[in-house]
């Protein structure tokens, strides 16, 4: 019954041979990379106007000057980044970049700060959004928290569903957002040429809280650094991009940053020429809103639902990165290996999980305010761009082709301006909850070189030597005993040596089955074989290759074993399983978790004879 209602809500299985149909063009895959940087057009102004506002009315004039050195800093930004795309056409992300260049610390350093702003984007978005729901329609105050959750579910209930789905679910909003703010622009352009004119009006009378002084000037830029969250998302998901994919992406990467850095100016600047200030009853773009189309009028309601929409749907730029970092850590060994697993929707099914739960349980402990949240926000991300621009300042020293200089000129200016920004945000932010980042992130480097180190041993444990091949040569049967050994084969290791070697001693017939997982070569698999059970082979024994038209390597499995005794019913099957005993309980997350779903599966379907051999890793 679970089975069915999860086929019913995420949908069929899609073949690996979809894969690629599975990829976008950039019109759909600019809202799944995009919604996070270009939803934040709505609060970025509001967020350095909030600061500047505690020395007075009059210091809001200085939110031009601030919102012109972030434009320059979106701008350096989006061309470091599409150099990376061309270098890195596979995906080129600050933890790969730097893992490549800079080495493991910095990039696990670059990993922890993407993981945590990943968390913070998916938590924050949707606190921001439900608030905007919750500022139409004031009795769902109450109920803030429990709608952020249910936004998240939805959310990660698209992603799951696969990649072109998220696409075609989120594109709509973007567009209407990206819409609505141009509409904005041009009408409120009207207004000051034939009304309103270029004078601006005075903002409210506040009174200074505290002195206008350099101090304040950089905690209200680093708050309104708040428009480059996001950015990256294009270097890490260039694999989503139909062929040639490198090319589309930095098309799309330029389209990007030009298209927030005129939305930002425009919201920006029809805010000082009206006078605009923060109010806790009305946001900033609201405001904007009234004075350009009017209260009441259809326009005005399309952009405050469009706004709501769009910082709803933010949270899915962290569902396309957060699950291919993870992936990625993975195949490093950096994390538990099933986090680069492929679900039958062609997604990273299990970094999807993770990152639902983590930000759940950021929306449940900030109790659906973004207050805390968002002073973490763009921590992260600047040490994600510092470290990874400095990595590619190292990849042009290094390889010195054409056109180097200019290149590394490049990097190395958006390395030194985002590492002083990184600088401000943790200096000004520090008191204001950005020590929690500065904590965490530290500790999770920790816990991924730990992870890394404990596979290192385990698999130093259970893998075969050249000098074992002859130690480990398989026994042969003489005496018929009417069984037949199937023995899932995982790896040429010793638990799955082992098992062969248990197996010839009980069955007349035995059957090595391996399912082929995307970049196995069964000529070198074939190789190895040869060389670990001797050649020839001894009598009995077979190695049958499966191929996986899907992503699971369980279901070829258990279709092999339902045919096998389909076409021999008068004979005895065991189902022959190796399995590594780890000494330590932290271990167990890290080893058989194929193994254990697959015997799951192959219980479900009907009673068979099983045998685990067990390979006890030394302490």
């Amino acid at each position: 019954m679970l089975f069915n209602v999860a086929r019913r809500l995420l949908g069929k299985p899609l073949p690996r041979s979809q894969s690629d149909s599975e990829k976008l063009p950039s019109f759909e895959a600019l809202p799944i990379l995009s919604s996070d940087a270009l939803s934040s057009v709505a609060y970025a102004t509001e967020a350095a106007l909030g600061v500047l506002i505690l020395a007075g009315s009059q210091a809001l004039e200085l939110s031009l000057p601030i919102t012109g050195a972030i434009v320059l800093l979106i701008g350096i930004v989006v061309l470091s980044y599409r150099q990376t795309i061309e270098a890195y056409p596979q995906g080129g992300g600050s933890y790969v970049v730097a893992r490549e260049n800079l080495g493991t610390w910095p990039s696990l350093i670059a990993a922890a700060s993407l993981l945590v702003d990943y968390t913070l984007t998916a938590a924050v978005s949707l606190m921001a959004g439900t608030q905007a729901l919750s500022s139409l329609l004031p009795g769902l105050l109450p109920y803030e928290t429990p709608l952020a959750v249910l936004l998240l579910v939805l959310v990660g209930w698209a992603n799951l569903r696969g990649v072109k789905e998220a696409g075609r679910a989120f594109a709509i909003p973007t567009y209407a957002f990206v819409v609505m703010v141009v509409l904005l622009a041009l009408f409120g352009l009207q207004n000051l040429v034939f009304a309103h004119g270029f004078t601006p009006d005075a903002p409210p009378l506040v009174r200074a809280a505290e002195p206008l002084g350099l101090f304040l000037i950089l905690r209200a830029f680093s708050s309104g650094c708040s428009a480059m969250t996001g950015i990256e998302a294009i270097a890490n998901g260039v694999k989503v991009f139909r062929e040639p994919a490198a090319k589309r992406a930095q098309r799309t990467m330029l389209v990007m940053g030009v298209m927030l850095a005129l939305m930002f100016l425009a919201v920006s600047g029809l805010g000082w020429l009206y006078g605009v200030a923060p109010n806790p009853d009305r946001t900033v773009l609201a405001q904007i809103g009234i004075r350009v189309f009017g209260e009441g009028s259809p326009l005005f309601w399309a952009l405050q639902i469009s706004t709501l929409l769009i910082l709803a749907l933010a949270a899915n730029t962290a569902f396309a990165g957060f699950p291919r970092l993870a992936a990625m850590l993975a195949q490093d060994r950096f994390l538990p290996r099933q986090m680069a697993w492929i679900g039958d929707r062609l997604v990273f099914q299990n970094g999807i999980f993770v990152l639902l739960v983590a930000a759940a349980l950021v929306i449940v402990v900030c109790e659906g305010d973004t207050t805390v949240a968002v002073n973490l926000y763009a921590l992260g991300v600047f040490s994600a761009f510092t470290l990874s621009q400095a990595g590619m300042v190292v990849r042009w020293w290094r390889l010195r082709g054409p056109g180097w200089l200019g290149r590394l000129l490049m990097n190395a200016l958006g390395s030194l301006t985002t590492f002083v920004v990184l600088i401000v945000i943790v200096v000004s932010k520090f008191d204001e909850g950005a020590w929690t980042v500065v904590i965490a992130i530290p500790l999770l480097v920790w816990m991924l070189a730990r992870i890394r180190h404990r596979y290192d041993s385990v698999y130093r444990a259970i893998s075969l030597n050249p000098g074992d091949d002859r130690s480990l040569r398989l026994p042969s049967r003489r005496d018929p005993v009417g069984n037949t050994s199937l023995v899932w084969v995982p790896s040429l290791s010793r638990p799955s040596l082992e098992a062969l070697r248990y197996a010839t001693t009980v069955s007349d017939r035995v059957v090595a089955v391996w399912v082929l997982a995307e970049g196995d070569d069964p000529a070198l698999i074939r190789e190895q074989w040869q060389q670990c059970v001797g050649d020839p082979e001894p009598q009995g024994l077979e190695l049958v290759l499966l191929d996986s038209p899907f992503a699971s390597l369980v279901d070829p499995f258990t279709e092999f074993v339902a045919l096998e005794e389909q076409r021999y019913p008068g004979s005895t099957f065991t189902i022959v399983m190796p399995m590594a005993i780890p000494r330590y309980r932290f271990d167990g997350l890290l080893l058989n978790q194929r193994g254990l779903n697959m015997r799951r599966s192959l219980d479900a379907r009907r009673n068979r004879v099983f045998t685990l051999v067990r390979y006890y890793l030394p302490a």
